[in-house]
């Protein structure tokens, strides 16, 4: 284990790096690394507080990096003494790009390795170090947004020992519902998006029509590579559950087109934010495990692209208007996308797999002990709502926050108020 300290105004930042066997049943065998920042308030450096962790959302994505003492961070430091996890294959915890699954020799092995990046293993990770900081006995409380929230509900499942309380916002996962589940539902709330979204900017219907027309008869190249195809440019509908997701969009569709030497042509501002507007190459285990983080026992066989022709007003050639799509995953994408090329078939491989070991316990849940809360967003996008109530009303002894008050990212626009709410509710009644 490593440590660096550093600091911000009113922060105090140490950086740890643990190394953890790629598979926890062979302790012997490879091992990587998995990076942690703890954050602790000025002046209570050597202070004895409890640790809360944070499980970042994705999945694929590195915890937060702190620059100010605001948000959620703000009201957890008034009494914790924070850890900032990235979960493995994320951040600085033995990376998982294009470049590092290049020294594999074959797309078997890439898809091998991947097998050990889902929620269960980064739990195996945060037990890990849960005992190398505190002991066998010590606890501490977890926090854990969208995908964070399914390694928590893991974690309640896998070792609730460890756990002095536990903080889901936008992340109880179903327990044992098949992907294509997931998918009918999500694309039922992709189409309540568009239609709000349209009913908002009823021009960009207009819009969005013709930068498909534009798309579908020329060959349009990312500033980054890749080809900007129709199908690509919807996935912009990712965003729409965000509290501020459709201002982005709209924000991005009014720069679409400039009129140059050869006459109307899509700006560069406009291909540049299309191209920042999406991860899935940076972090292409979003895009690789993303059906995965569903499967027990059971393959995906890209449950999103065949799902997605039971609902044909998504097709952009249709003769309805063009619909954006969420966070859907698709293999064409490992050809459309350029540094996700060279992983097609690795993806394949993992969308056939079909013995994904059991995520959740059931019988563990409702035995629960742990104080637990949930805030439950009543029009989540990316996770269902009527799943994670199901999933509550397994848990024991969780108390859930049903509101249309925020999307799913409520934890980042208002966290310091969401958190403050979630904890009360595990020490006590809430008003």
């Amino acid at each position: 284990m490593q440590t660096r300290t550093s600091w911000l105004p009113d922060l105090i930042l140490r950086e740890h790096e643990f190394i953890v066997p790629l598979d926890h049943a062979q302790p012997g065998g490879e091992q990587i690394s998995v990076f942690a920042r703890e954050v602790v308030a000025a002046g209570k450096g050597d202070a004895e507080l409890p640790w809360l962790v944070f499980f970042q959302g994705g999945p694929g994505f590195g915890a937060p990096r702190p620059e100010t003492n605001s948000g959620w961070l703000k009201r957890a430091l008034q009494e914790f003494r924070v850890l900032l996890l990235d979960g493995r294959g994320t951040g600085r915890s033995s990376p998982v790009t294009h470049q590092t699954l290049a020294r594999f020799d074959s797309p078997a092995d890439q898809a091998a390795y991947l097998m050990h990046f889902r929620q269960d293993n980064i739990v195996r990770d945060a037990e890990s170090i849960r005992r190398q900081r505190l002991g066998e006995a010590g606890r501490w409380t977890v926090l854990g947004q969208s995908f964070g929230g399914f390694c928590v509900t893991r974690y309640l499942s896998a070792a609730p020992e460890g756990l002095a309380g536990a903080i889901i916002t936008g992340g109880l996962p179903p327990l044992d519902r098949h992907a294509d589940d997931i998918y009918r539902a999500t694309y039922q709330r992709v189409l309540v998006k568009n239609r709000r979204y349209f009913e908002r900017y009823p021009a960009d219907a207009d819009l969005a029509r013709k930068i498909t027309d534009y798309l579908s008869v020329h060959d349009v190249r990312l500033p980054g590579g890749g080809r900007l195809s129709p199908r690509r440019f919807q996935q912009l509908g990712i965003a729409f559950g965000a509290s501020d997701g459709f201002e982005k969009v709209h924000y991005l569709l009014e720069t679409a087109f400039v009129v140059g030497r050869g006459g109307r042509d899509l700006s560069y501002a406009f291909l540049r934010g299309v191209e920042n507007a999406s991860a899935f190459d940076t972090n292409p285990i979003y895009a690789l495990l993303h059906e995965a983080e569903y499967c027990q026992e059971e393959a995906s066989n890209w449950s999103a692209e065949r799902i997605r022709t039971e609902y044909p007003a998504f097709d952009p050639a249709g003769d309805g208007p063009v619909l954006f799509t969420g966070e859907m995953v698709y293999p064409w994408m490992f050809e459309e996308y350029d540094y996700l090329r060279s992983l097609r078939e690795a993806a394949e491989i993992l969308a056939r797999h079909d013995c994904w070991p059991r995520l959740y316990d059931a019988e563990k849940l409702r035995a629960n002990t742990v104080p637990v809360a949930a805030a439950i967003y009543y029009d989540d996008m990316y996770v269902e709502r009527a799943f994670s109530e199901a999933t509550a009303a397994t848990i024991q002894g969780i108390k859930t926050w049903v509101t249309n008050e925020y999307e799913h990212n409520g934890l980042r626009a208002d966290g310091e108020r969401i958190l403050d709410r979630l904890l009360g509710m595990t020490r006590g009644p809430v008003g």
